[in-house]
């Protein structure tokens, strides 16, 4: 029989993004930043690609990227309801980390494999930022995806994509639990 962790399980069927609006100071400092950036970077990755990488964004890079974002959108004739959510994450934001998707040539691991892994990286990255008790939420948003706005903001290549934004603080309040997925309805078992 194995030995579980429980704590670690405990953790997982409780964890609970902390909505980005609710975040205060202060953020993670950089030091702070390192073991979580490591654990991160542990993500199963398929052929070793690392097909990901990460750039941190603190308040000075967020201020010059909400700005952008209102520039994009009001130059691409986009609603001002638009514009101004694409702009409220980064101004309300204390720092975040963009997780860029990188896809690597390769002849054995497929694109979608390498995307899969980036996911998870992400995925990871929430996890080790509560695990550290501070507050995270992973955010995207229509700038983010807007090949404009993320050659121009964040200088990416054409092989370059965020997969998302990772943004980080102190927990102001405790989010109220959600509805789950019912396992039953999505939980097929196979015994031949």
């Amino acid at each position: 029989m194995p030995d579980p962790n429980s704590a670690a399980m405990d953790f997982f069927l409780s964890r609970r993004s902390r909505p980005a609006k609710t975040l205060i100071a202060p953020a993670p400092t950089r030091d702070d930043l390192g073991p979580i950036l490591q654990a991160a970077a542990r993500t199963p990755d398929h052929g070793k690609l690392e097909p990901w990488r990460f750039i941190v964004l603190e308040k000075p890079a967020l201020k010059r990227l909400a700005a952008l974002a209102e520039e994009i959108g009001k130059r691409q004739g986009r609603a001002e309801v638009q514009c101004n959510k694409g702009r409220k994450y980064y101004d309300d934001g204390l720092i975040a980390v963009a997780v860029i998707e990188v896809q690597k040539p390769s002849e054995t691991i497929p694109a979608i494999e390498q995307t899969y892994s980036v996911g998870a990286v992400c995925l990871a990255m929430l996890y080790a930022v509560l695990a550290s008790g501070w507050g995270a939420n992973w955010l995207s948003g229509w700038p983010s995806h807007d090949r404009e706005f993320i050659t121009e903001g964040l200088g990416l290549a054409a092989n370059e994509t965020v997969a998302g934004l990772i943004f980080f603080g102190t927990e102001r309040v405790t989010p109220p639990e959600r509805p789950r997925p019912d396992l039953d309805a999505i939980t097929t078992w196979v015994s031949e």
